[in-house]
């Protein structure tokens, strides 16, 4: 397992290597599309049992990559 970011790790056993939230199985582009389907941050924790500082991870890791790919 490797932490790509704080609060965000890739293993190839989960998920296939996709970026997910440290110490859970949710994938952050999950989050993310919950997000801009309109759930919010506390459904979201409900839902899959992550707190909102690890949202705040997936949406700052989301766009760090975003800005890499830019360049």
């Amino acid at each position: 397992m490797t932490e790509i970011a704080p609060r965000i790790v890739v293993d190839e056993k989960v998920r296939f290597g996709k970026p997910v939230i440290a110490g859970t199985r949710v994938p952050v582009d999950l989050v993310l599309a919950k997000l801009a389907a309109g759930m919010t941050i506390e459904d979201l924790g409900t839902e899959y049992g992550i707190t909102p500082e690890d949202i705040r991870a997936a949406i700052l890791h989301a766009e760090k990559a975003e800005h890499r790919d830019l360049r």
